[in-house]
Formats: C-alpha cells, sequence, structure tokens
C-alpha cells in the first residue's frame, strides 16, 4: 500500500505548495514517441472516478479509496512494457506528485460531465482537461467519450464539443482519443450501449468525421463479436478498452489477444479489469495483459 507519509506529503502540497503541480509537470521526462519501438501502446485507464463510476464486480465503491487507487496505479505504471496512463487532472497530479510519470505517456480526460446514471448523462460536457491545459501540462493527447443516442437531443451537443476538441488537440499536433458508442436507455432509464459489430461500425463512421481534421484522431473501442468487421470501417488507429472486469479474465484475455492481431489495432488501454482483478494482483494481471500487447515483455 502507498506509504501513509506519502499521501501526507501530497495532501501538504496540495494545501500549503499548489504551484508544486505545474512545477512537476514541467519538470517531467517526456518521451519522444506515443508508441513503442515496435508501434505498440499499452495504456492503464483511470478516469472513471470522476464520472461516479466507481464499481467493480459487487463492491460498489471499490475505487473510492484514493490511497488504494493510487497504490495500484504507481504498481502497474512501474510494471515492464506498460507505457503510460490515461487520467483526469487530479489523478495525473497526484501521479505527477508521487514522481511516477517520468518517461510514460499521459493522455488526459476531457468530458466527464454524463455522469454515470444521471437524467443528463448524454449531455457529456468537457468538464476536466481542455486542450489548452492538455498542452500547457505537457501531456499527450486528450481522451473523450462520445455516446450517441439517436433518440435523444443531448447527442448533438456532445457531437458538437467533442468535434471541437479534437480540432483543438490537432492544432496542437496533440492526439484526440475518441470513445464512441451508439446507445439507448433500456425500459429502466438506464444508458446502455450497443456492443454489435454494427453499432460499432456506425460509430466508428461518426466518430472519425469529428472536427477540422482526422489527422491526429484515435479510436478506443470495445472488443466485440466480427472485429475484422469493425476494423474495416476505419483507416484511423485503434486502441481496445478493457471492457466490463465482471467476465471470467481468462476469457477476456483471449478476446483481447485475438482483436490484437488485426490490421490497425496498436494496443489496448485497460482500467479497472487490470486495477482490480479478482485475486487482487495487479502485477500479475498487467503483466498478463502487456504480454498480449507486447512481444518480448515478461509474464
Amino acid at each position: 500500500m502507498l506509504d501513509v507519509g506519502e499521501l501526507r506529503r501530497l495532501r501538504r502540497l496540495r494545501v500549503a505548495e499548489p504551484e508544486a503541480i505545474a512545477a512537476a509537470a514541467l519538470q517531467r521526462r517526456r518521451r519522444r514517441s506515443l508508441l513503442d519501438g515496435g508501434g505498440r501502446l499499452m495504456l492503464i485507464a483511470a478516469d472513471h472516478p470522476a464520472r461516479g463510476a466507481l464499481g467493480v464486480r459487487d463492491d460498489p465503491l471499490a475505487m473510492g479509496d484514493r490511497r488504494e487507487l493510487l497504490d495500484r496505479l504507481v504498481v502497474a505504471l512501474a510494471r515492464p512494457g506498460v507505457d503510460g496512463v490515461l487520467a483526469t487532472p487530479d489523478i495525473v497530479e497526484d501521479l505527477l506528485l508521487l514522481g511516477a510519470l517520468d518517461d510514460r505517456v499521459v493522455v488526459g480526460s476531457m468530458n466527464r460531465g454524463g455522469l454515470a446514471g444521471s437524467v443528463s448523462e448524454l449531455d457529456d460536457r468537457f468538464t476536466a482537461y481542455d486542450a489548452a491545459a492538455i498542452a500547457a501540462s505537457g501531456l499527450d493527447g486528450g481522451k473523450m467519450l462520445l455516446r450517441i443516442d439517436l433518440g435523444d437531443p443531448d447527442t448533438v451537443a456532445t457531437l458538437e464539443a467533442c468535434g471541437r476538441a479534437v480540432s483543438e488537440l490537432a492544432a496542437r499536433r496533440l492526439v484526440a482519443m475518441i470513445e464512441p458508442f451508439m446507445a439507448a436507455r433500456a425500459d429502466n432509464g438506464r444508458l446502455r450501449n450497443d456492443l454489435s459489430a454494427a453499432a460499432v461500425v456506425r460509430a466508428c463512421a461518426i466518430a472519425g468525421g469529428l472536427g477540422s481534421t482526422s489527422a491526429y484522431t484515435w479510436l478506443k473501442l470495445p472488443v466485440v463479436e466480427d472485429m475484422e468487421r469493425v476494423l474495416a470501417a476505419t483507416t484511423l488507429p485503434v486502441l481496445l478498452l478493457g471492457g466490463d472486469p465482471d467476465g471470467a479474465p481468462e476469457a477476456t484475455y483471449a478476446a483481447w489477444e485475438k482483436a490484437l492481431a488485426l490490421e490497425g489495432v496498436h494496443g489496448l488501454v485497460v482500467g479497472r479489469a487490470l486495477l482490480y482483478p479478482p485475486d487482487g494482483d495487479v502485477a500479475a494481471a498487467v503483466d498478463t495483459a502487456t504480454a498480449l500487447v507486447k512481444s518480448g515483455v515478461r509474464e
């Protein structure tokens, strides 16, 4: 577990020396390239808490303990072959102060306003990073969630905001990572993503056309049946998202391995499935996933 003294230091710095965050961002050693030498990328995702999505399996507040979350992130980021993190400003800044982000790719999460389970979930406003802050902090790109419900007028506002963010990131030569889904509300009012291949193909087509240029646009896509059909829908670089952590790890790893072999796929972005594995062994889970992404990395 993260040392109590380190947690106290973080809290003290936030009270007495908030400027230490900007200084740590400025001093961070940056990687020259987003991808590793083999053209692959392994990122750990930690932007769920800012959308109120704290649950993992049967624990609705699993990600609610910040000390434990940071400890798991530090363990994951130190594993061989892990390239970096995708997170909101609060988590990125804690990791900066802990010195855990040198030589790591850092992608800032941008729209967290579509709170999980809220009536306005589809009006996914940009309440975290913007392109200017990502550039000023020396980050490598920005990620945005795009859920498209053809029956909900809030969708168009999110589409417009995502398009603007893509353009603003591209103007700074920063990656815009879009995570698109076709979605609809179930009878109980809960928003559900459509994980059929046809729906993911449609979401890819919509996301790829956002912004004034797609030169720096990447797609973050779920692993679904008939991924060959999905990958045929775009020429944009694709990263695979980890998906629901409730399934059996062995089945999840097998699906990732199959999808990672397809042309156009460059790596994984995984959060809860690796940070909160059923057996609690973060290092082993991360090593297994990383070995699927990169040859020569020990498990």
